[in-house]
């Protein structure tokens, strides 16, 4: 069945698919401390339904295993340095590309049951579900978790997409992926903010992918340097990685690739408009942060690097009626002025 369902997954595009149980994560303990000291930041969700994290028959009772698979964003954007856009938000949306392969492996999983193809005794997530989904990866041989906190494939290095089918069918599990991170600490160096305070440990409060993504208000002034050039999330920790050498490109992913988004205008991102933000971001993962989000990271970008040239249209976004860009335009035209005195 292992290999009928791996065959089937690699059909529909996924580049790995391993197996392991629905037992509960080996980091529950790891994870609830992590709450517990505040470092989740304002995701609160991550809070509220960890009960069913840490145990996957909440989400299908009498679960026997998590079918874990891959697909590879590395390979076909043409910038191999940390751009302003985070290369997964450089494609199509990632939840929107993988989600009818997910329903149709599911479905395919479900016969295998005896089951109608939408029977819940099978269910998919791609980052949408309460699973401690690179806890589960590791333990199905997918990758190791490495220091930065992020899963690592030795066949696609950092540059991957996981998804999970949580399902009754019991399937033997594929052992489990030793670390391999070793005494390298590159990840660790390179992070602008020091969000991974130690090795394994990430503070998402001080991660410049939560302050620009995840955060709603204004960020917070001491990290705003930091952030650079940089208006939607950080790949540094992820780039550092040296296993990255290993990684191949690909199949889901090609062809949704989003050239405008590769070395955006900034000045240009800053005179959009609702109407024109929604043209331009629809079926891009910067669409959920909205126009109030990504501006506010334009501004902080802009303050940061700069002339006076980009004045202008700071001055504009500071009357915009929206107070958060207001406010970080102003920080942006106090960065410019005392800057280029």
């Amino acid at each position: 069945m292992k290999e009928t369902i791996r065959d089937r997954a690699r059909q529909l595009g996924f580049d790995d698919c391993r197996f392991t149980t629905a037992k509960p994560p080996d980091h529950a303990d790891a994870y609830q401390r992590w709450l517990d000291q505040g470092r989740h930041g304002e995701l609160g969700w991550l809070e509220r339904n960890a009960h069913k994290r840490l145990d996957p028959t909440e989400i299908v009772p009498d679960a026997k295993s998590i079918v874990c698979l891959t697909t590879s964003y590395s390979g076909d954007v043409d910038n191999t340095e940390s751009g302003p856009i985070a290369r997964y938000a450089r494609y199509r949306d990632y939840h929107d590309v993988i989600a009818e392969p997910l329903r149709k492996l599911t479905a395919f999983i479900n016969e295998m049951l005896g089951e109608e193809p939408r029977s819940k005794a099978s269910l998919w997530y791609t980052d949408t579900g309460p699973i401690l989904e690179r806890d589960a990866a590791q333990r199905a041989g997918i990758g190791f978790v490495g220091k930065h906190t992020n899963l690592i494939s030795r066949r696609n290095g950092n540059w991957i997409f996981l998804s999970e089918i949580i399902t009754r069918l019991e399937l033997k599990p594929d052992p489990p992926a030793p670390n391999r991170c070793g005494k390298c600490t590159a990840c660790i160096d390179v992070c602008p903010t020091e969000a991974i305070v130690a090795p394994f440990e990430l503070d998402a409060r001080r991660c410049i992918s939560y302050l620009t993504i995840e955060l709603k208000g204004s960020i917070p002034e001491a990290f705003r340097p930091a952030i650079g050039r940089r208006i939607y999330g950080c790949d540094d920790c992820l780039e550092a990685c040296p296993w990255n050498r290993f990684a191949q490109a690909g199949h889901m992913m090609k062809g949704e690739e989003r050239t405008d988004l590769q070395v955006p205008d900034l000045v240009e991102l800053l005179s959009l408009d609702e109407a024109a933000f929604r043209d331009r971001f629809r079926g891009s993962p910067m669409f959920r942060t909205k126009r109030r989000g990504v501006l506010r990271n334009v501004c902080v970008a802009l303050g940061n690097s700069a002339g006076r040239d980009a004045l202008p249209a700071l001055e504009t976004a500071r009357q915009d009626s929206e107070a958060l860009i207001a406010e970080h335009a102003k920080w942006a035209i106090d960065q410019i002025e005392a800057r280029t005195v």
